[in-house]
């Protein structure tokens, strides 16, 4: 039997390797959590964050994985640079924008607005265990 949510509200844990249909607006909003898996396969995985006022998800870089990140609620500066202490600020975005990240990328993306940012990152391939789940970012970073 498949895992799939066509149309409703899905429960917001890892639905692994099976097909899955449901409505990424809902989940991403109704995370609470600074980030949860969502959906991890053999090749990709698609996780959900929420991050507080004024936080950030941290300078970061994936050696041998791509990003998309797609913010969907807020918003936020995006850094993008070749070495960790020599970020660029790209552009404040908002809900609607996409951020590609090539592997090797430093990066980082800060909630610039008034409310928590609501985004969604798509990984190729996996960046994190199944099932993972970060309540808050000092989790994230242990």
């Amino acid at each position: 039997m498949h895992n799939c949510c066509r149309g409703s509200h899905p429960e917001i844990r890892d639905y692994g390797r099976e097909p899955f249909v449901f409505n990424i607006n809902h989940a991403t909003n109704m995370n609470q959590n600074f980030r949860t898996t969502l959906w991890t396969g053999r090749d990709m995985q698609l996780t959900l964050m929420s991050i507080p006022v004024g936080c950030d998800i941290g300078v970061e870089m994936h050696q041998d994985v791509d990003q998309f990140i797609r913010i969907e609620r807020g918003h936020a500066k995006v850094y993008i640079g070749d070495r960790r202490n020599a970020l660029c600020e790209v552009g404040t975005v908002n809900g609607n924008y996409a951020i590609i990240i090539p592997a090797g990328t430093w990066h980082n993306i800060v909630n610039a607005g008034n409310r928590p940012l609501k985004v969604y990152s798509l990984y190729a391939p996996l960046q994190h265990p199944f099932g993972t789940v970060h309540k808050t970012k000092k989790d994230a970073e242990h």
